[in-house]
This record gives structure tokens, C-alpha cells and sequence, in this order.
């Protein structure tokens, strides 16, 4: 006698409970075990997202489960994040490619890009030159790109790896001539340009945080996620050094995780404005370049003023 067929829904009931029984933990694209299990039963059978509510009764081949039944398993077993095994996250309606060279892409700095900034950038043919620091899978890159359709990007990492995969990214989306990737540590080896906005989505785990990270975050590249001892290394280069790399009224963006307090401590007379985002308000903020700190260079390039003598 046949067994009976399995339908999507079923499937995806399934790997929700397994998703949840072994205590998995997400935030890689997803936010729960159901989450998690639509994603991998949709990728498997090619279905839109936004058409899975019409595809829930629809039966599986006995490919389709037993090619979702490993991936499952592999899910469970080895605790690696399902982006990499699917070899695919998105932001937004948007796709990339991701391996284990890379971290899985999560920025809200996306979600400010579908907005193009505003109100921050009044027009978007007003940027025509842009870098994205600490580009990872390129997938910033590409968005800064097609935001602004008149810019050329500078994506920009230390990773050849990360660098390799954006490149994939990069070739997907067709800007291979509007988006260049460079290999720096961080400002380090770039020719000072003038850029209209920069955006940085730099590693920002604190020291303490690294020690406790679940197993599925310790798949992705340390050098990625470290920020040093109160996870804000990399925001204070970048403050520091983004003034010579940005045109008058230029924009920086940086997204730094929950550490707002810790950063406005660090830097207590520069007028940080904070963008709201679906988190909240205090994960990425907007400098201008007038509104940056004096770099050190600017600070001993300046003429010492000579003491008065007498009354």
C-alpha cells in the first residue's frame, strides 16, 4: 500500500518541530523555528515566498523529501546556519550569495537604503561617488548601488575571501562597471577620494559577547563579528579617519549594534544623530562630515598658539 503524500505544509510542520526540539538558535534571515523552516522548504521547491500561502497543499516528490529531510537533518546536526547550506540570504526582496567566507547578511542599513536615506540625501542623483566599508558579501555595495543609479561604489574589505564572494555578488546583480572591490584595512590603504556618502556595517561584537555566542554564530568568520573589549574598535577608526574621504556635507553611516551609550561615552561632544529602524533607534547612526571629529592628523597639523607674556 502507498504511503500517503506529504504536502508543503506538512513538510514545513515537520521541520519546525525538529527546528524547535533541538534548541536551534536563528537571527541569520530568520527570526524562529517556523521561519526557518519556510525558507528551506520553499528554497527546496522553488516557490516564491509570497506564494507559499497558495502552494500549503501541494504533495512532494520523493526528491523533494528526501532533499529537505538532509537538509534538515545537516540543520540540526551541525548547527551551521541555514543561509550557508542554502548558499543564499536575502535583504528584503533581495538575494545574495553567502558561504562560510562571509558573515550572513543583516544590516539595517538596508532598510535605509530602500529609502534612499531620506530625508537625509534630498535627491539620489546627488551621490555619485560612494564606499561601503567592510563590504563582506558585497551585499551593501549592491544596494548603495542601485539606490543611487548614478554612483560608482568602493566596496572595501581586508578579507580576499569576502572579497571573492562579493565579486560573485556583484556579477549577479550586472554592476561589475559601477562597483569596484578593493582589498584595506578599513581606510588604511585607500587614495584619499571624495565621496558623497560612506556606509560601514564594521564587526561589533564586544569581547564578553564573543566568549557566549551560540554555536551557529561561531560559523562565520571571527574577523567579521570581533569588535575588541566594548565591540567599537572598528566605529573608532572609521570616525576618526572618514573626514578625509568625504565631501563637504558628505554622509557617514555606521551600524554598531546596541552599544549607543557606549559610543556617545566615547565621543561626548559630536552630534551623533541615531536613524530609527525596525530595531529601534539605536543601531546605526549619521554624521556629517562637518559634524566629525578632528582626526589626529588634522589635530597636530594646527598651528600651537603662542602663551602671552605680560598683563
Amino acid at each position: 500500500m502507498a504511503s500517503a503524500a506529504v504536502t508543503v505544509r506538512e513538510s514545513i510542520a515537520s521541520a519546525e518541530a525538529a527546528f524547535t526540539r533541538a534548541y536551534l538558535h536563528f537571527g541569520h534571515g530568520t527570526h524562529d523555528a517556523g521561519d526557518e523552516a519556510a525558507w528551506l522548504v520553499t528554497h527546496v521547491l522553488r516557490i516564491p515566498h509570497e506564494r507559499l500561502g497558495e502552494s500549503l497543499d501541494r504533495p512532494l516528490t520523493a526528491s523533494q523529501r528526501g532533499k529537505i529531510h538532509r537538509l534538515v537533518s545537516e540543520r540540526v546536526s551541525r548547527r551551521v546556519p541555514l543561509a550557508y547550506l542554502l548558499r543564499e540570504a536575502w535583504l528584503g526582496d533581495h538575494r545574495f550569495y553567502v558561504d562560510q567566507r562571509v558573515i550572513v547578511p543583516r544590516s539595517y542599513i538596508a532598510e535605509l537604503l530602500r529609502e534612499r536615506l531620506a530625508p537625509w540625501v534630498s535627491a539620489p542623483s546627488r551621490v555619485t561617488r560612494a564606499l561601503d566599508m567592510c563590504t563582506g558579501s558585497g551585499c551593501l555595495a549592491v544596494l548603495v548601488a542601485l539606490a543611487f543609479p548614478r554612483a560608482r561604489v568602493d566596496a572595501v574589505d581586508v578579507s580576499p575571501g569576502a572579497l571573492a564572494v562579493a565579486r560573485r555578488n556583484v556579477a549577479a546583480y550586472r554592476l561589475k562597471s559601477r562597483v569596484r572591490l578593493l582589498r584595506s584595512d578599513l581606510f588604511r590603504d585607500l587614495r584619499a577620494r571624495p565621496y558623497d556618502l560612506i556606509v560601514a556595517n564594521p564587526p561589533y561584537v564586544d569581547a564578553r559577547a564573543m566568549k557566549t555566542i551560540p554555536p551557529e554564530y561561531r560559523r562565520e568568520p571571527r574577523i567579521a563579528l570581533a569588535g575588541g573589549e566594548d565591540g567599537l574598535d572598528f566605529a573608532r577608526r572609521i570616525i576618526a579617519d572618514a573626514g578625509r574621504f568625504l565631501r563637504p556635507g558628505g554622509l557617514l553611516v555606521v551600524e554598531i549594534g546596541r552599544h549607543r551609550r557606549e559610543l556617545e561615552r566615547a565621543f561626548p561632544r559630536t552630534p551623533l544623530t541615531w536613524l530609527e529602524t525596525s530595531a529601534g533607534d539605536d543601531l546605526v547612526f549619521l554624521l556629517r562630515r562637518e559634524e566629525l571629529p578632528p582626526s589626529p592628523a588634522e589635530v597636530q597639523s594646527r598651528p600651537k598658539q603662542r602663551k602671552r607674556s605680560g598683563p
